[in-house]
């Protein structure tokens, strides 16, 4: 029997909690929420919620500290991705962007500057509105990663 494939969510600041839930159980999946304190929302009972520190990057380390090779992590930060993704893991955005090593120069690059502009005093864009559009792409490339596994 296969193992159980575990998803870690960056859960701070997720729009696409529930479908996370919904797809998980189609494939059996364990859900594993990651949030400080401060972000703490109601639990679910299909899902198991990690409570941490309201230190900035608490979320990420127990992400960092937990995830194995071949596990499925939902994040938005593109440093953490770009930890987890030489351990074999498989990496996407909310939005469903797929993480790849390939990529992540740029995306991290694309922040630096970003960040270097801001403390400079300059305003830089913040991400665009979470549409609809991004949440089926998510659906899409969620799916894309269990059925990677099962040879569809």
């Amino acid at each position: 029997m296969a193992k159980k494939k575990r998803i870690y969510v960056d859960a701070d600041s997720c729009p696409v909690k529930e479908e996370i839930i919904m797809i998980s159980e189609e494939f059996e999946a364990e859900v594993i929420f990651v949030t400080s304190y401060s972000h703490w929302g109601i639990g679910s009972e299909r899902t198991k919620t990690v409570l941490v520190d309201n230190q900035k990057e608490a979320v990420d380390m127990y992400i960092v500290n937990h995830v194995k090779a071949n596990d499925i992590v939902v994040t938005q930060d593109y440093a953490l991705a770009s930890i987890l993704l030489p351990r074999k893991s498989d990496v996407l955005s909310p939005r469903g962007v797929i993480y790849t090593e390939e990529k992540m120069n740029s995306l991290l690059e694309q922040r630096y500057v970003s960040q270097k502009q801001r403390r400079a005093g300059h305003k830089t864009k913040g991400p665009r509105k979470f549409t609809n559009e991004d949440r089926a792409m998510f659906c899409h490339s969620f799916r894309n990663f269990f059925k990677k596994e099962e040879g569809f």
